[in-house]
């Protein structure tokens, strides 16, 4: 049976969420690469793997996945017993895996769309050689303010924004604080002492500065 494969770009924030479980897991795989500046994310043979031409894609043997969050769901259950456990403390604890789930739903409708925002304009865009939209920037950064908000107050209840142990909720966030911790949008973080804490705490991370290297 084939081992896992990652079918993505090293630097895109969705493939290195996979990656950076991967490392967690200490699993052995393959990346392969696939070149998002000539748009073979958006042709066969990569269409066959994600039909909505987003990277990831995904294989573990026969079992064929996209979508980076469902990836790294199956990781952690998958491989539950290896490297470092990704889910509550007691993975079976029906309200510990909620409280898990809620941050997970959060990190990607509260977070990450505005985050990911951030990331593009300043960031992304200077790789292609566009020019960063600063009232985007502006507008973008007042709504993490908010969001940041939130995590300040929920950091000074637990270490974690799932409680006392690392889980998927605080990977997932990891890629594109990466990516911001690079730029002006830095201050956000670091002006909350407990956001600056998590972040400094989650990004320093063997796993996470492997998909640095």
């Amino acid at each position: 049976m084939a081992g896992i494969k990652v079918f993505g770009h090293a630097a895109t924030i969705s493939t290195r969420r996979v990656l950076i479980a991967l490392h967690e897991k200490n699993l052995d795989f393959e990346l392969v690469h696939v070149e998002i500046k000539d748009g073979e994310h958006k042709k066969e043979p990569f269409l066959s793997r994600n039909p909505f031409g987003l990277v990831p894609a995904f294989e573990d043997g026969d079992l064929k996945l996209f979508e980076s969050r469902a990836i790294t769901q199956y990781i952690a259950h998958k491989y539950e017993n290896q490297g470092t456990n990704l889910l509550p403390a007691d993975s079976k604890n029906v309200s510990q895996y909620a409280i898990m789930a809620n941050g997970m739903q959060v990190e990607a409708h509260q977070f990450d769309p505005v985050a990911t925002k951030l990331a593009w304009e300043q960031v992304i865009k200077l790789i292609y050689g566009l020019t960063t939209d600063q009232a985007v920037v502006a507008e973008e950064e007042a709504k993490l303010d908010k969001v940041l908000d939130a995590y300040e107050a929920r950091l000074k209840e637990f270490k974690y924004m799932a409680g006392d142990t690392f889980t998927l909720t605080d990977l997932h966030h990891i890629p594109v604080i990466q990516y911001l911790l690079e730029t002006p949008t830095k201050k956000l973080f670091t002006k909350r002492p407990r956001v600056n804490e998590w972040v400094t705490e989650i990004t320093k991370r063997p796993a996470s500065q492997k998909v640095l290297q």
